[in-house]
């Protein structure tokens, strides 16, 4: 729903009365360096009764369940295999598909015809990047999976499970979530449903650029960050989601779900909560930022992703009980890892084949 001139005015107006009078430096300082703390204070009182369960996920984002036979068959045709295969045609068939819920799929055609050798010599590429490649020589939590997904912040699991549930019946499948709070990770892991076979919770801040992950970079399917980002400081972002973008393999897509400008959350801050522009801190120390839907589309296209969706999710609320209208505002997004680098990586092997 669109908010009438009316409205927009004076939400504007409230947010410009609670960011008047700024914490004060010290306090921002503190409330940055102890971000974990008060996270694990949360989850220490609330434990995993504070968030409901997510099952909307998959409605908003059926990214997260692998592609049909179908479609998986197509993207396999990027593979090495694949362009081995077409080496011997001359060119590459086809492009990979756009998203699954895009009907539209580009195509291009080349030329046939070329000596079968070019076949054995893209082998031998094949063989030594795969020799270089950790998945081949290395093991790690979910390295014989196809299909992977990332939940950055998962909390007390309100994602992690619902998704569990719906890829128990797809074995292939392997489920990493991580959480810098060490108590929500813990409840994740006490949780009954929690399947070591099929997922690994593990505690990490992602604003620790030289953190390592637990499995290597380009392997990613999907990256789950919904409601975790706008907890992070503005200036640190940008290189949180630059560090993410390189964990997806081309084709991979991260989905962002968080609070948007004006939300109800926003307008109800008090004088003296303001952090920064648009940016604020709870009673309990935990702090939010609330989001345009410009700065999302500059955030993950500066990260290298391509754009898929982008869209400002407004709802009215109304409490009968003390006739109050609520307005929420959420921004969620789609961001591709583009595939060119997979065409880039073919076409250097011609190349080299044919100039070498």
């Amino acid at each position: 729903m669109q908010w009438s001139e009316e409205e927009a005015a004076a939400a504007g107006k409230k947010v410009e009365e609670n960011s008047a009078v700024r914490v004060l430096l010290e306090e921002q300082v503190k409330y940055e360096n102890e971000a974990s703390k008060y996270w694990n204070t949360f989850y220490k009182i609330h434990k995993n009764k504070f968030f409901k369960d997510r099952n909307w996920l998959l409605r908003e984002f059926p990214e997260i369940i692998p592609v049909d036979q179908k479609t998986e068959q197509k993207l396999q045709e990027l593979s090495w295999d694949h362009a081995k295969t077409s080496a011997a045609d001359g060119f590459s068939r086809r492009h990979c598909p756009t998203m699954p819920e895009e009907n539209n799929h580009k195509k291009s055609c080349g030329s046939s015809g070329s000596q079968s050798k070019v076949g054995s010599h893209f082998s031998n590429l094949e063989s030594k990047e795969n020799r270089k490649g950790p998945l081949k020589t290395e093991l790690f939590p979910g390295s014989n999976a196809t299909f992977r997904i990332l939940e950055v912040g998962c909390g007390a699991g309100n994602s992690v499970f619902p998704i569990l549930n719906t890829l128990q019946n797809v074995p292939e499948s392997f489920l990493y979530c991580c959480d810098f709070a060490s108590r929500a990770v813990e409840l994740v892991k006490l949780h009954s449903s929690y399947r070591a076979a099929q997922c690994y919770a593990f505690v990490h801040d992602v604003c620790d650029d030289g953190l390592p992950y637990p499995f290597p970079d380009g392997i990613l399917d999907v990256i789950l960050l919904v409601f975790v980002l706008s907890s992070i400081h503005p200036d640190r972002m940008q290189g949180v989601v630059n560090r993410l973008s390189n964990l997806l393999k081309p084709g991979g897509v991260l989905l962002f779900r968080d609070y948007g400008r004006y939300d109800k959350t926003q307008l109800r801050f008090k004088r003296g909560h303001c952090l920064s522009e648009n940016f604020y801190v709870r009673g309990d120390g935990t702090r939010v930022y609330f989001f345009t839907k410009g700065e999302v589309h500059n955030m993950f296209c500066k990260a290298g992703l391509d754009e898929k969706q982008n869209l400002v999710d407004r709802r009215l609320q109304v409490n009968r009980k003390k006739q109050v209208k609520m307005h929420r505002v959420w921004v969620q997004g789609k961001f591709q890892k583009p595939l060119h680098l997979i065409q880039k990586t073919s076409k250097l092997g011609f190349s080299l084949l044919f100039h070498g």
